[in-house]
This record gives C-alpha cells, sequence and structure tokens, in this order.
C-alpha cells in the first residue's frame, strides 16, 4: 500500500481522492461526458423498465420527504417561466433545454440567499 505525506498507509479514501484529483487534472470536460455516456449505456443494456421505476419510484419519494409543498410550487414557477422563455418552437423546449433553464434558475435562487 503507498504511503502518504505523513509515512504513513494511506486509506482507500485519501487513495480515491488522490486518485479523482490527479485524473482530473489530465482530462477534460469531454473524457467525463464519454465515460457518463459510456456508463449510461451500459446500466441501459443490463437494467430493464422495471429498474428505472423503482429508482425513480424511490428518488421521488426522497425529494417528496425532504421537500416541503413550497418546493414544488417554486420548481413549478421555475418551470413555467423557463418554458415561457423559449425561442418560438410551438411553445415547447427540449428537455435538456428546460433542465439547464431549471438549474440555472435553482442556482441564482441559492446565491440571492
Amino acid at each position: 500500500m503507498a504511503n502518504n505525506k505523513d509515512n504513513r498507509k494511506m486509506t482507500v479514501e485519501e487513495a480515491g481522492r488522490m486518485g479523482g484529483e490527479q485524473t482530473a487534472k489530465t482530462h477534460d470536460k469531454e473524457f467525463y461526458q464519454e465515460i457518463g455516456r459510456k456508463g449510461g449505456e451500459a446500466t441501459a443494456d443490463s437494467h430493464g423498465r422495471e429498474f428505472y421505476e423503482e429508482i425513480g419510484r424511490k428518488g421521488g419519494e426522497a425529494t417528496s420527504d425532504s421537500h416541503d409543498r413550497e418546493f414544488y410550487q417554486e420548481i413549478g414557477r421555475q418551470g413555467g417561466e423557463a418554458r415561457n422563455d423559449s425561442d418560438g418552437r410551438d411553445g415547447k423546449m427540449s428537455r435538456e433545454e428546460a433542465g439547464r433553464k431549471g438549474g440555472e434558475a435553482r442556482a441564482r435562487q441559492r446565491d440571492n440567499s
């Protein structure tokens, strides 16, 4: 096992952190997008519809348990604003654009808090 700067054996956590930092120094955004895409495809190939339904249900329950009515009202408002601000393509925008706009609005809200 490798040693850290204090000359003691490194924990798995330390080794993982250091490896992640080194990888981040040597790879760009496209690298991470590509491995994410490949991971998503591999997951889709090895799991069926029931898997995705189950993780969606669990995620929805966890979100519901940790957020109140005002949270849902706010994200609904932000989604409505994002759709209203679309570029005129019959009032609809892509899911990617809606997610991006919602994320940006959420980030602005956090920054103003």
